[in-house]
Formats: C-alpha cells, sequence, structure tokens
C-alpha cells in the first residue's frame, strides 16, 4: 500500500496563478526526488460548514480559496527520504521562512499531515 502526505492551503484568488506556478516547481521537484503522484486542487464546491469545513479550517478570508494538494509514496519510508531530499533542495524554499509578502499564501494557516492508505483501487 502507498502514502500520502495531505495539505490545505488557504490562497488569495488574485495570487492563483503565483501559487500555481509555484506549485508546479514543487511538484517537480517532488517528482524528482522520487514521488510517484502530485495533485493539486483548487477549490470548486466547499461552502463554509456550520462548525466545519475546507474554509473554515484554513480561516479563509474575504478574497482567498482553498488548495486541496496530496503527493502519493510507495511506502512511509520511501516519503521520509523523498522529504528529507526536497527539503535540501535550494530550489524549493521553505514556506515557513519566507517574509509573508513573497509566498502567495499564508504558511501559518496550511495544514498538513501523512496519511497512511486505507483503501487503493
Amino acid at each position: 500500500m502507498s502514502y500520502v502526505d495531505g495539505y490545505v492551503i488557504p490562497v488569495p484568488q488574485d495570487r492563483l496563478e503565483e501559487y500555481r506556478k509555484q506549485a508546479d516547481l514543487a511538484a517537480q521537484i517532488w517528482r524528482e526526488h522520487g514521488a510517484l503522484e502530485v495533485v493539486e486542487c483548487v477549490a470548486d464546491d466547499v461552502a463554509p460548514g456550520e462548525v466545519t469545513s475546507f474554509p473554515r479550517s484554513v480561516q479563509a478570508r474575504d478574497g482567498e480559496t482553498v488548495v486541496f494538494s496530496c503527493i502519493r509514496y510507495a511506502s512511509r519510508e520511501q516519503r521520509d527520504r523523498v522529504n528529507a531530499a526536497v527539503m535540501a533542495d535550494p530550489r524549493l524554499p521553505c514556506p515557513q521562512k519566507m517574509p509573508e509578502s513573497e509566498t502567495p499564501f499564508d504558511p501559518r494557516r496550511m495544514f498538513w499531515g501523512g496519511f497512511g492508505v486505507l483503501v487503493e483501487r
């Protein structure tokens, strides 16, 4: 069974193209280091919920949309190796260490996690 990292990110709608370019570079780097697949998705049908929802999860503000991303690996061990290589790759600066004006999203409201696959067809 494979392993997946998932990310949810608030992105200002007027910076979505800038984010897409950054995400495209990141996907290329993750694939070069061994990730099997990288998918970036922009919200299309994610209404704010009463208790929780994708927009609420990242405290989306007016003029922002939500991006859901996932990266698939062969295993947790491969994921750990790939992520270590990606984090050391100078082509991809860490958003949490960049000035907010230089990143197309607020990294403080981004969340992510690793998931073991339960069903895979």
